[in-house]
């Protein structure tokens, strides 16, 4: 295998997209404003002092005022102003519409982005979370399902159907939503309605899964858990950083090729585009995505795209490794079972090799297993199948 000087990489893309001038609005209609004097013009009652430390995150913000408290700016152009009762009272009146005020440490939490779950379990702040948009045998987090089955959590709808009677009745305080909540927005405004903040997590939309990651800093700073989110976080980026260690001494041999999909009806396939973060995580991991090129061009957030199984076969024919992904339609059972989905995946060369591989149903759950994950790309790459955590063979 052709091992990659990861660090190296890192270092050049970093100083590429600084050249370029690459920012999150780049990728997305709006975008954190770059001069932080701008985004923190909130109030006359506040000035800014200093911002958080971000190292690859692009689609947040977070800047620090003088008399207190801090504002988080998200790429969708909505701000937080976060009031942990440092906040004077004059910079509360009169604040721009766009600017919600986020009591903290915040409490009575309505989860609807599952995927968020991840962050608060991981620097220890279940406990802010009161309901659920999923029920107790969906988690696979422990103690999400454990909160659930005491009572200390309660389900509360879907992100689409929530239970407004309960949410206001128990006394929520904040609604988290990931993106699929633009497509039902009178629900942000039911919400909002009832005195309840709504924060739209934008996690999904970082190129990147340590990007991904980091946003478990602005839970921690909402929770009050800003050194155990450090922490967390820290401990995964080291999984990427050993990734450059790793067998270092380079073959010849040339890295291996690999189609990343999920089946859908009518003979079509989902795969993910190239600017995606699963296809950044193959490539750190040391493989190269079948897909590199697709949707290269387009600056729209999608993170995968619909093709033909003509298409795909076409394509992934000759690809060393599948890895099929089961976070949509459930794992598959078996090759078998695959086969009898897609007959005409047979002639697929990783089929004939015996190098078809399925991802964990609950991988989307853990947010924070980013770096456990790719550390699995990597050995399944480097022929190592030991002690995988979110990836398994197909029989």
């Amino acid at each position: 295998m052709k091992h990659k000087n990861l660090w190296a990489i890192s270092l050049l893309i970093a100083l590429l997209f600084s050249l370029a001038g690459c920012s999150s609005s780049d990728k997305n209609d709006g975008g954190p404003e770059q001069d932080p004097q701008k985004r923190c013009a909130v109030s006359d009652a506040l000035t800014y002092k200093d911002s958080m430390d971000l190292t690859y995150a692009e689609e947040f913000a977070v800047d620090y005022f003088n008399e207190g408290g801090c504002l988080i700016t998200v790429s969708d152009d909505r701000r937080y102003l976060v009031d942990r009762g440092d906040v004077p009272e004059a910079a509360l009146k009169d604040l721009p519409e766009d600017v919600t005020v986020l009591k903290a440490p915040i409490a009575d939490v309505y989860l609807a982005a599952s995927a968020s779950m991840d962050y608060f379990d991981s620097c220890g702040a279940i406990d802010s979370i009161r309901f659920s948009s999923l029920k107790a045998s969906a988690w696979d987090i422990e103690d999400a399902g454990l909160s659930m089955e005491d009572g200390s959590i309660l389900y509360a709808g879907k992100y689409s159907t929530p239970d407004y009677e309960l949410l206001k009745s128990e006394g929520c305080k904040l609604a988290v939503e990931n993106t699929m909540i633009y497509h039902t927005p009178e629900i942000i405004k039911t919400i909002e309605s009832l005195g309840i903040p709504v924060f739209i997590d934008l996690a999904s939309r970082e190129g990147t899964p340590q990007g991904r990651m980091e946003w478990i800093k602005v839970y921690g700073l909402l929770t009050g858990k800003e050194k155990a989110a450090q922490k967390a976080f820290r401990a995964q980026e080291k999984e990427f950083l050993a990734l450059e260690d790793a067998e270092a001494e380079a073959s010849d041999d040339a890295s291996p090729t690999v189609a990343y999909f999920s089946l859908r009806a009518n003979e079509t396939v989902s795969v993910r585009r190239a600017n995606d973060y699963i296809t950044s995580m193959i490539e750190l991991a040391g493989g190269t995505y079948v897909f590199a090129d697709l949707g290269k061009d387009d600056d729209s957030a999608r993170a995968t795209q619909v093709i033909s199984m003509e298409e795909f076969y076409t394509t992934a024919k000759t690809a060393d490794i599948l890895i099929y992904n089961s976070t949509i339609g459930g794992e598959q059972t078996s090759l078998k079972k695959l086969l009898a989905d897609a007959p005409v995946l047979k002639d697929c060369k990783a089929v004939k090799n015996g190098n078809v591989w399925c991802t964990t149903a609950d991988l989307y759950q853990h947010s924070m297993g980013q770096g456990t994950f790719v550390r699995d790309l990597h050995n399944v790459f480097a022929g190592n199948d030991e002690k995988l955590t979110y990836l398994f063979k197909l029989q």
